[in-house]
């Protein structure tokens, strides 16, 4: 187990984590950290429990919001990528066919 010293909203922490989680939960701490301090911008003088509880609520509607963003759909890029092979193979066997005519 590792600890790590960690600073959120102006105070300091030691976390313990598993060896080798440290540089993602030093990652952690500093989104939270920046939430908490836009919270505090956002919303003037904040109690470090309500500072706290906003950095997380706006963090939650950022997962949210890449959560509910529809990617591009799996079998429409291999229907895609399909089509363009079935393409290139009838030109490929349109130029044996020219090429064995002509022999």
């Amino acid at each position: 187990m590792a600890d790590v010293d960690l600073n959120i909203a102006g105070r300091s922490y030691r976390i313990a984590c598993r060896d080798g989680e440290e540089a993602n939960l030093r990652t952690a701490a500093a989104m939270v950290d920046q939430k908490s301090r836009e919270a505090l911008a956002g919303l003037g003088t904040l109690s470090e429990a309500r500072q706290l509880l906003f950095a997380s609520l706006l963090l939650a509607d950022q997962l949210i919001d890449k959560k509910s963003a529809q990617p591009p759909s799996p079998t429409d890029e291999l229907a895609a990528a399909a089509n363009a092979l079935a393409s290139r193979l009838e030109r490929l066997a349109e130029t044996l066919e020219r090429d064995a005519s002509s022999s």
